[in-house]
C-alpha cells in the first residue's frame, strides 16, 4: 500500500512518549504492507524498541547511530541538569566530539539516499531534534530533506528542542508536555516501559 499523500511529522516537548508515538506509527504502518525505515540518532541499539522492532521482518528497517556516551554542554553540566545521565561527554558549547559528528553525519547522508529511493512508505529520524542541539547535524541539512521528501513518502522526526524553522515546515506538530513523572518520585526508568 502506497501512499498517496505523505507529510511531515513531528514530536517534540519536554515529555515522554517522542519515540514511542514514532514507533507506534511504525508498527501501524508496517501493520497495513507499509514499508518503515527508521535511523535513531544518539542511541546505540540497547532500547526495547530495538528488540521488538528487529522481530518484525522485512517491513521495518531500523539503524541507530549513537557512541558509548552522550553529550552534554559545559554550561548545562555545570548547572546539575544532567547529573542523572551516565556516560557523559562535556562539551564546550558548539563543539561536539568529531568522531560523534562524523558518524552522525554518516547515517544522516543513508537515511536521505533511503528516503529519496522511494523504497519506504515512512521514514522517521528519532532523535534528530537532538542531535541538530548537539550538532552532529544541521538544521538546514534537515530542512532540505523535508523539501526533498518525496510526495509519497511519511517523514517523521522527534526529539526536545525541535527548531522553530522545522516546525513550521511541519504538516502535524505534537508537543509532548511532562505534567509528572514517576522519576522525580524516584522511580527509575523501567526496562519494558521506559527503554
Amino acid at each position: 500500500m502506497r501512499l498517496t499523500r505523505g507529510l511531515v511529522e513531528v514530536y517534540t516537548g519536554n515529555g515522554k512518549g517522542k519515540t514511542t508515538a514514532s514507533f507506534g506509527l511504525a508498527l501501524r504502518a508496517a501493520g497495513w504492507g507499509m514499508h518503515v525505515y527508521i535511523l535513531q540518532f544518539m542511541k546505540l541499539g540497547t532500547y526495547g524498541e530495538n528488540r521488538g522492532v528487529n522481530n518484525l521482518g522485512e517491513l521495518i528497517r531500523l539503524e541507530y547511530v549513537g557512541m558509548p556516551y552522550f553529550i552534554v554542554w559545559e554550561d548545562e553540566y555545570r548547572k546539575g541538569n544532567n547529573g542523572r545521565v551516565a556516560n557523559v561527554k562535556v562539551c564546550p558549547r558548539g563543539q561536539p566530539p568529531p568522531e560523534y559528528r562524523n558518524l552522525a553525519q554518516e547515517a544522516f547522508r543513508k537515511a536521505e539516499e533511503e528516503m529519496l529511493s522511494c523504497r519506504w512508505d515512512v521514514v522517521i529520524l528519532d532523535e534528530v531534534n537532538v542531535a541538530i542541539y548537539y550538532g552532529l547535524v544541521d538544521e538546514d541539512q534537515v530542512i532540505k530533506m523535508i523539501d526533498e521528501k518525496p510526495p509519497n513518502t511519511e517523514l517523521v522526526m522527534t526529539g526536545r528542542k525541535m527548531p522553530e524553522r522545522i516546525m513550521e515546515r511541519a504538516d502535524l506538530v505534537t508537543e509532548m508536555v511532562e505534567v509528572k513523572h514517576p522519576f522525580r518520585a524516584g522511580v527509575p526508568a523501567r526496562r519494558g516501559i521506559d527503554f
